[in-house]
């Protein structure tokens, strides 16, 4: 093994020799971040399923969403403390023994490990569950791969096979209920019209309202398909482009409460990634010293 002279001489006045070797203990490193990982995952899926278990789909049942957030928070903080703490004090207990090494450089050496260790428990788990979460896009973006087939399939149709893709899509209520005929007509409109008709709601969506000129002619197709006054005719459109805005205007709500959702799970996340990082170093230290009493 290398010695490397220290350029500090003793009392004696002799110079003293260090080893060259690392001080970090990586098999118990790798120990105590395997078994912090293996802990992490359990409380995460024990978590998910008592958060499952607590959301019910019945009114007044279950927990509330500012509810259920706290105890998300929580209970991450909870999973990193736990594992944190497990994994670090594994860590320092199987660590080798530093003989004649300063107190101080010992206190250094345990809460390093129990960083390290913090650090490689994070990447592992983190690595796991990024592959989970892209998993799940994957089957999400082969689900809105159909729905955009069926789409096109509409679009570029026509005949009864329009039919069944348009029939795919959400608002074909709406679509049916805008062409519902009086007693004075029978039949349904071509699907041409219906087609027509979701052209036109979906250029008012992009462009933030609907023309006065496309709502005439909207009005003056319900009233020839559906052989209703053309008053009531317009009356009918109108109904259907406000029911179509507040259908717009939920979903944004639903995008701005995830979105702000998303913003608190990244701020619990890192503050609970902070305190198991702490609880790791303190458990190293803890788990060092009483390896040192038991050597």
């Amino acid at each position: 093994m290398e010695q490397i002279p220290d350029p500090r001489p003793d009392q004696g006045g002799a110079v003293t020799m260090f080893s060259g070797k690392s001080a970090v203990s990586w098999p118990a490193i790798f120990a105590g971040a395997s078994v912090a990982a293996a802990v992490s995952l359990i409380l995460v899926a024990l978590g998910a399923g008592l958060g499952f278990a607590s959301v019910s789909p019945w009114p007044g049942h279950g927990v509330s969403a500012a509810a259920f957030a706290v105890t998300t928070a929580i209970w991450l903080i909870v999973t990193q403390w736990v594992s944190s703490g497990v994994g670090g004090y594994m860590a320092g207990r199987l660590r080798t023994r530093w003989v004649g090494t300063h107190t101080h450089e010992v206190f250094f050496r345990d809460t390093a490990h129990g960083l390290v260790t913090w650090a490689v428990a994070t990447l592992l788990v983190a690595v796991t569950l990024t592959s989970t979460v892209f998993s799940a896009l994957g089957e999400g973006a082969h689900a809105a791969s159909g729905v955009a087939s069926a789409a096109a399939g509409a679009t570029s149709a026509s005949g009864p096979g329009a039919m069944r893709a348009l029939s795919a899509l959400p608002g074909t209520y709406d679509v049916d209920k805008l062409f519902r005929t009086s007693g004075s007509a029978t039949g349904n409109p071509a699907p041409d019209s219906r087609a027509e008709v979701s052209h036109i709601i979906a250029n008012a969506a992009g462009a933030g309202s609907l023309s006065d000129t496309d709502r005439a002619y909207l009005a003056e197709l319900v009233a020839a398909r559906t052989g209703i006054p053309r008053s009531d005719a317009a009356t009918r459109v109108d109904e259907f482009v406000t029911a179509t805005r507040d259908a717009e205007g939920k979903v944004k709500a639903a995008a701005d409460a995830a979105r702000q959702a998303a913003s608190q799970a990244a701020m619990f996340t890192a503050l609970s990634l902070l305190v198991g990082a702490f609880i790791a170093s303190v458990s190293a230290v803890l788990g060092g010293r009483l390896r040192d009493l038991h050597p």
